[in-house]
């Protein structure tokens, strides 16, 4: 691999510019025309404009003109794209990411359901609503990210569910397909990273606890999970491993679950077939560059160590910082004045930010990610809390006040993470 084409923009995109270059690798920026001004565009060693970030087709075409031999899809847009995978593959370019099947059978959530079954995976049950009773989870069987997705309580509420549910999925994944799963009340949204390479190796990077959220959508990160101990970590990372091998999984992978504490049983609910927004949590506390190992193994090259030789050192916490009203979590559009970022001992920032910065109204609002590490879970609360007050970003409202709140809240102190939604009420 001499150049590497990322099929993406912003903050991920900066992040696999920097993993390839400590590879002797060069890198090529895509551009829409509304977004010339980005970071992203101005620091690859070249930047080729399209039409899209979602047409395949003119991913293909920068990397013709621009004459990279390999295309790295980072996430969102089109990285879970069985359609792009297929583009990139039949060009003769190497594909940084799983194979096209692999994607295929992950973005379809039905079947990606009766995939773990055969691999002896659990699963929650799926049915009629008859059959598995209130509350229920009506669910999108095409997409993820929230989209598509209704709690229902009574079957009065139902027949609004359904119809809510749809247009959603049919307007965000263009598939209005639905299904209906039993839906458990405080679980833990827990899930297990994964690395395969081509001779079937597979190793897996222990859990991040993505509980904390706003509809459907992660807000902060870390790991380990509280309500993880090790012999459950090993379960969850063998099952894990056993989706990985039965469906013949190749470079990075998430396997998502959702967990009763109280009980240790944990369910299968989707596998994100792509790098993670929230992989710095795993990098931090493992000491290994993930995007660097996608790189290695589409490139050809064995996974090279086995599970015994993953450790796990400390406690590591994201917060994500949105362009967002913090009580709200309404878009906040505007203009970046000011961009300091924080700094210190295990504080890292992956960020596309610049001042002045108009945030585009047409992406994703992620502004910055802050990660840290401390040799404990109150350590690193500590350090989050120090490095988001130490943060100047103006000009626009962001997610930090909300943010700060849990890091306060005696709910997520005492790791009682499902709880937290008080917090919103409270902010």
């Amino acid at each position: 691999m001499q150049r590497l084409l990322v099929a993406n923009r912003g903050e991920i995109a900066l992040r696999i510019f920097r993993a390839a270059r400590a590879l002797g690798i060069e890198t090529v920026a895509v551009v829409a025309a509304d977004d010339r001004g980005s970071l992203h565009a101005r620091t690859a060693d070249a930047t080729v404009e399209i039409a899209s970030y979602l047409h395949p087709a003119e991913h293909v075409r920068a990397a013709r003109e621009s004459g990279a031999d390999a295309v790295h899809p980072g996430y969102g847009f089109l990285a879970e794209s069985a359609e792009l995978a297929e583009a990139v593959l039949d060009a003769g370019l190497t594909w940084v990411g799983p194979p096209p099947a692999a994607l295929r059978a992950g973005g379809d959530k039905l079947a990606a359901k009766r995939t773990a079954v055969g691999a002896g995976v659990p699963v929650l049950p799926t049915g009629t609503p008859e059959e598995i009773g209130f509350p229920l989870l009506v669910k999108a069987a095409a997409g993820g990210g929230g989209r598509g997705m209704r709690v229902v309580r009574a079957p009065s509420e139902l027949p609004d569910a359904f119809i809510g549910a749809q247009a959603e999925a049919r307007a965000a994944f263009g598939d209005a397909t639905l299904y209906v799963e039993r839906f458990l009340e405080r679980v833990r949204h827990v899930e297990i990273q994964v690395m395969a390479d081509a001779e079937g190796a597979s190793v897996h990077f222990g859990e991040r606890d993505c509980s904390l959220q706003r509809r459907h959508q992660k807000l902060l990160e870390e790991a380990p999970s509280t309500a993880v101990m090790p012999a459950l970590r090993a379960a969850m990372g063998e099952a894990a491993l056993g989706l990985v091998r039965h469906i013949g999984y190749r470079n990075a992978g998430t396997v998502e679950f959702v967990l009763e504490p109280a009980s240790g049983r944990f369910y299968f609910i989707e596998m994100n077939t792509r790098i993670q927004v929230e992989h710095p949590v795993t990098e931090v506390l493992t000491g290994l560059d993930l995007v660097r190992e996608q790189i290695r193994i589409a490139d050809g090259e064995p996974l090279g160590y086995r599970q015994d030789a993953v450790r796990f050192d400390g406690h590591a916490m994201e917060c994500r910082i949105n362009a967002e009203d913090p009580e709200t979590f309404a878009p906040s559009a505007g203009r970046v004045t000011a961009w300091v970022p924080p700094g210190g001992f295990n504080v890292r920032v992956d960020s596309h930010l610049m001042a002045p910065y108009a945030v585009p109204p047409f992406y994703d609002s992620l502004l910055a990610k802050i990660i840290v590490r401390g040799g404990d879970r109150a350590e690193a609360i500590d350090r989050m809390r120090r490095a988001l007050r130490e943060t100047v970003l103006e000009g626009v409202k962001t997610s930090i006040p909300f943010h700060l709140k849990v890091l306060d809240d005696p709910a997520f102190l005492e790791g009682r993470v499902s709880q937290v939604e008080t917090v919103r009420r409270r902010a």
